[in-house]
């Protein structure tokens, strides 16, 4: 049995189709209830609905074979697994914004609010800019305009709460979609059908694009 995380949400369920419709389907998992593991002995797949951001930990740990995280966990965390395919869906990216009126003088430490602190520090150290992180959970863009920081750090699929909230998006740093990942252990004994589910899938998306 291969041992699947998917991220609740609707990523996991955009997820759930393409392994569906790659032959892996699951028709419990469609049914409405609170379960939270779901099997199919006959294809040899057993998915269970975790967090988006313990996704990673679910397979670098063994507890699930592969899983779908974002790249910016994957960046984040930096999970000692393989990754195996960009999905191309989920997409979004990792970039840098600030009041419209923002001005960087590099002569000042510049001061960043994130979620994302390894993604900042080493966007940061790349391009050689000293810099005070200052760590948040949420309504990161509040900073700026409270006078907290002088740019965040943090995801932007629309840009349209950047926008409402009187911010432009100043640099992007890296462009961020869902990827297939695998724990390194299982997929030596069980590279096989992990390689023939994403064969599968990569097949589908194929088809998709022509």
């Amino acid at each position: 049995m291969l041992n699947i995380a998917l991220p609740k949400g609707r990523l996991g369920e955009k997820v759930y189709s393409m392994f569906e419709r790659a032959g892996f389907e699951c028709p419990s998992i469609k049914e409405n209830n609170r379960k939270l593991i779901f099997e199919n002995s006959e294809c040899g797949v057993r998915y269970f609905w975790v967090k988006p951001s313990d996704v990673a930990i679910y397979v670098e740990k063994g507890a699930a074979d592969i899983g779908v995280a974002g790249k910016d966990i994957l960046l984040e965390y930096e999970p000692d697994v393989y990754e195996l395919l960009d999905l191309d869906i989920g997409k979004c990216r990792m970039a840098v914004a600030a009041k419209r009126n923002f001005h960087d003088n590099p002569q000042k430490t510049l001061r960043v609010a994130t979620k994302f602190t390894n993604i900042t520090k080493n966007y940061y150290a790349s391009v050689g800019r000293d810099i005070d992180i200052i760590h948040l959970n949420g309504s990161i863009e509040i900073a700026p305009i409270l006078g907290l920081s002088d740019v965040i750090v943090d995801i932007v699929e629309t840009g349209t709460t950047l926008r409402e909230n009187d911010l432009e998006v100043y640099e992007s740093i890296e462009p961020i979609s869902a990827r297939v990942i695998a724990n390194k252990s299982s997929f030596k004994f069980k590279g096989e059908q992990t390689e023939a589910i994403v064969r599968s899938i990569r097949e589908q998306m194929s088809e998709q694009k022509n």
